[in-house]
């Protein structure tokens, strides 16, 4: 079906770009994070929207397919292809440009090689704020988190990837350039393809350049930890904060007592604000725009969490100093997790209501299939939680991979009862083609498979992506 990007495809393109484009490959372009995926493949490395769009023109004529490279930071295997003989690996890190700031309209234009950190950097330059917040920012590339419409701890209040993006460029399938880097809030004249390419995970196009939207900074924050009953009393506190502080809310964070055994046993260097991890804690984190009402606002939740019986105990933090120990306590989580190994994870939304009831039934549904230790944590404040097994302590992972995917089953089953998500915001890649199949509404799975054939009839992009070649 596909043809390899062997010496006589690259031939004419040598004649026609930089000898810079064309990369020695290493292993960092071939091994997904979790070593679950590894692939091969001839890297190019573009410095513009003409080059990428030449690349993909030759692909289109001669069916290569096209492999778009981010930071290479996903965890569903989309940037990497072990059934693909010798594809393109396009990677955009040398399109890495702030190309625009408009401080008075809160916009941004950023190449789609640009690292979310230094897009955060160069806005906090301008005193504004891009909001984009992942555990892997120092990597991960704005092209990357666009492709799979990425989420973070600030989706609460600032909404995906998606909801921070005005406009896009992007080189579509056939290598036309789709100029569409408005800077327009209100623009009705047709399809929005910015919408259609955003989260598609490089199976319709590769973006190139995107606007983005920028925010007033908070001249406020303030940061607490507060230890609850369960999962029920956490929603119930969320319901209240919202009272409490309105829109103020950044972030509404779950923490499992497991997670933090896990930073204990694991990364002990890791600073945690409790000798004894609780079972249950919230991480609140408030960006006001008047002095000290952030303070004052998160003191008042906690002060009304105890009178409701919501909040057992609690730390605010007083100082900067004290908001990065507790936020770093959140952000390393998933490091330790890592190093003790799951059985199998899950990237899961719930409506908020069925939380609760879903955390306290899954254990025991679980235990069906043996003994585990689970690590529930995740953004509480928009639904999405991580869902991960992991065996007995002293046991090998290794001996569980006959019961992973019974596990996963399980839990994915239970997730659509409940009429959730099983994919909440690392998309889809290659790893979770059969739970879409699965749990995939077929109506818009035909549409899907519609689109690809419209937009990519020779399917070269990111083929395996999302739907089966």
């Amino acid at each position: 079906m596909f043809n390899p990007a062997d010496e006589d495809f690259l031939r004419p393109l040598r004649q026609d770009l930089p000898a810079r484009v064309f990369k020695e490959i290493t292993e960092d372009y071939l091994l997904e994070p979790r070593g679950k995926f590894r692939g091969q493949g001839v890297l190019l490395s573009p410095e513009n929207t003409e080059q990428v769009a030449a690349i993909i023109t030759a692909a289109a004529a001669h069916r290569v397919p096209v492999i778009p490279y981010g930071g290479g930071t996903g965890l569903v295997g989309g940037q990497v292809s072990e059934d693909l003989q010798q594809p393109i690996i396009l990677s955009l890190e040398r399109m890495n440009k702030i190309r625009a700031t408009y401080p008075a309209e809160n916009t941004m234009i950023a190449e789609a090689g640009a690292i979310l950190a230094d897009v955060q950097t160069a806005a906090a330059q301008q005193d504004r704020l891009f909001p984009l917040s992942l555990a892997s920012q120092g990597s991960a590339r704005i092209g990357g988190n666009l492709s799979s419409n990425a989420g973070g701890v600030n989706v609460l209040r600032y909404g995906n990837a998606r909801d921070l993006t005005l406009g896009i460029e992007a080189v579509m399938p056939n290598g036309q350039i789709f100029n569409g880097l408005t800077r327009l809030r209100k623009d009705n004249t047709g399809y929005d393809l910015r919408h259609l390419l955003i989260g598609a995970e490089g199976t319709l196009g590769v973006i190139t350049a995107a606007t983005l939207k920028l925010f007033p900074r908070p001249s406020d924050r303030a940061t607490a930890l507060l230890v609850v009953p369960d999962p029920a009393a956490a929603l119930a506190l969320y319901a209240l904060a919202g009272d409490i502080l309105g829109q103020g809310i950044s972030a509404f964070e779950l923490l499992n007592e497991t997670g933090l055994n896990f930073l204990s046993e694991k990364m002990p260097h890791v600073r945690q604000p409790f000798n004894v991890p609780p079972k249950w804690s919230v991480l609140v984190d408030v960006g006001l725009f008047r002095d000290n009402a952030a303070s004052e606002g998160i003191e008042a939740l906690f002060g009304a969490g105890q009178d409701a019986g919501l909040v057992i105990d609690g730390v605010v933090a007083q100082s900067d100093a004290q908001v990065e120990q507790i936020w770093n306590v959140r952000e390393s989580i998933p490091a330790a997790n890592r190093l003790v190994g799951a059985i199998a994870s899950h990237d899961i939304s719930l409506p908020l209501g069925a939380i609760a009831e879903f955390v306290a039934s899954a254990p025991d549904k679980l235990a069906a299939l043996g003994q585990f230790r689970i690590n529930c944590f995740g953004h509480l404040g928009d639904g999405n939680l991580h869902y991960n097994v992991y065996p007995p302590k002293g046991a090998n992972r290794d001996d569980y991979h006959s019961v992973a995917p019974k596990v996963t089953r399980l839990i994915h089953d239970l997730v659509a009862d409940y009429g959730g998500s099983f994919s909440a915001e690392h998309g889809i890649g290659r790893l979770k083609v059969a739970e879409l199949e699965r749990y995939g509404d077929p109506v818009k799975l035909s549409a899907m498979r519609a689109i690809k054939a419209a937009l990519d009839p020779k399917g070269i992009m990111n083929p395996g992506v999302m739907l089966r070649g």
